[in-house]
């Protein structure tokens, strides 16, 4: 599979997710052995028949309305894509991939992650979605940023912004 497949298959499968919120378009673009896990949570499953189930009852719902997807950076090899993303959502219902059991807070979210992206036989084999929970955690006011040895998400988010995707 070539890079510019590679890149279209990504982002078809992006937009069947955050766009038009199909399970069965989102794992149309999988193996069957395919596996897809939010690292800081843990919050995916192995194979198209559990994918297809988290899509429809997990993840697709737990979207919020108005979610920006942001490409700062993409790089993609011979049979995979790292992309870094910068995620900007209302947190105004559950969000079980990212804040799992948290009841809507109202606050704004913004969350600078990385996913790193498999592909065999011409779809994706896997997806593994990184991201810092604590500075997920210190936005919806569960822990104080003060306290804690990190930078403040505005400062990651305005470097992705200005130095890498300028």
């Amino acid at each position: 599979m070539n890079q510019e497949d590679m890149v279209a298959l990504w982002e078809q499968h992006t937009a069947y997710e955050f766009v038009i919120k199909d399970a069965d378009l989102a794992v149309s673009t999988m193996v069957e052995d395919a596996s897809v896990m939010h690292l800081p949570t843990m919050s995916g499953g192995s194979g198209k028949n559990r994918l297809r189930s988290y899509y429809r009852d997990v993840f697709i719902p737990g979207i919020p309305q108005n979610t920006t997807m942001e490409t700062a950076d993409r790089s993609v090899g011979g049979d995979f894509l790292v992309e870094e993303i910068i995620m900007r959502m209302a947190h105004d219902q559950e969000v079980p991939f990212l804040l799992p059991g948290l009841a809507a807070t109202g606050r704004t979210v913004e969350v600078p992650l990385v996913a790193v992206v498999k592909f065999r036989d011409e779809l994706m084999e896997s997806e593994r979605i990184y991201w810092d929970q604590a500075s997920v955690l210190t936005q919806v006011g569960l822990i104080a940023a003060n306290d804690l040895p990190m930078a403040d998400v505005t400062g990651a988010t305005r470097f992705l912004r200005d130095k890498v995707m300028s």
